[in-house]
């Protein structure tokens, strides 16, 4: 254990769980989509960071850890915790450094101190703030919860706001049959870093955080229209409670 931890470098999984990694979901990402990926220079190379990004598929989670990984990051993911007790599953999702997300339960804080333990060593923790995959029926993101936001007031990294489009096309949400003819556009645009100067010397309640994290899913919203080429909800999206 010692020899795997002193072989990782900063933020990121031993060298075998990368090359593991990569080899599997490359060849998947290449052959599934064509790419639009654009302003990736406004990711931070390195130190810690999070990302904010908004959830259309089961799918794209891979495809935007294959967007990190060709720019120099390496995306540690809040997945949740059903998959981390899966054999064999369950020692890979953790060998990659992934956080597991306890959903609906008093132990749900043990993912935000789980991330912290990863922006302390410099990683690039991925938030999705809605939670789940949008429930919009024109796939705009919806209201986010306010993990991310407390993370980055917390800790003073910062959050780098990032919109994609096209997974859904591929696999929609519900679905377990990929549509991969006609080979689709992944699209992905970065956007600077999320402005949360204002909060920095508020306490950090529940005003606060609706706040920023409204602050954090609008930044999200104006890149997926930039990407869409579309006008945005004025409003966004509130999941219902039951669903």
């Amino acid at each position: 254990m010692q020899m795997e931890e002193h072989m990782r470098r900063p933020g990121w999984p031993t060298r075998f769980w990368v090359a593991l990694a990569v080899v599997i979901v490359k060849p998947i990402s290449w052959l599934l989509v064509k790419k639009d990926w654009r302003r990736a220079d406004r990711l931070p190379r390195e130190g810690a960071m999070i990302m904010a990004t908004n959830h259309l598929s089961w799918l794209d989670p891979i495809l935007i850890a294959h967007f990190l990984y060709n720019n120099g990051r390496w995306p540690v993911i809040l997945a949740k915790a059903a998959l981390f007790k899966v054999p064999g599953l369950g020692r890979a999702v953790r060998s990659l450094l992934a956080i597991p997300v306890y959903r609906g339960s008093a132990d749900a804080i043990r993912s935000l101190r789980a991330a912290e333990e990863r922006i302390a060593e410099g990683s690039c923790v991925m938030f999705y703030p809605e939670g789940t995959c949008t429930r919009d029926p024109n796939f705009w993101p919806m209201e986010g919860k306010t993990g991310a936001a407390r993370m980055a007031l917390e800790t003073g990294v910062p959050v780098i706001p990032v919109a994609h489009w096209g997974a859904q096309e591929i696999l929609p949400y519900g679905s377990r049959r990929p549509r991969l003819l006609p080979r689709k556009t992944f699209r992905v645009l970065v956007g600077p870093p999320v402005d949360l100067s204002k909060y920095r010397d508020r306490p950090i309640q529940a005003d606060v955080l609706r706040e920023a994290t409204a602050d954090i899913m609008a930044a999200i919203t104006a890149l997926l229209a930039e990407l869409r080429g579309e006008k945005a909800p004025d409003v966004p999206f509130k999941k219902p409670s039951h669903g």
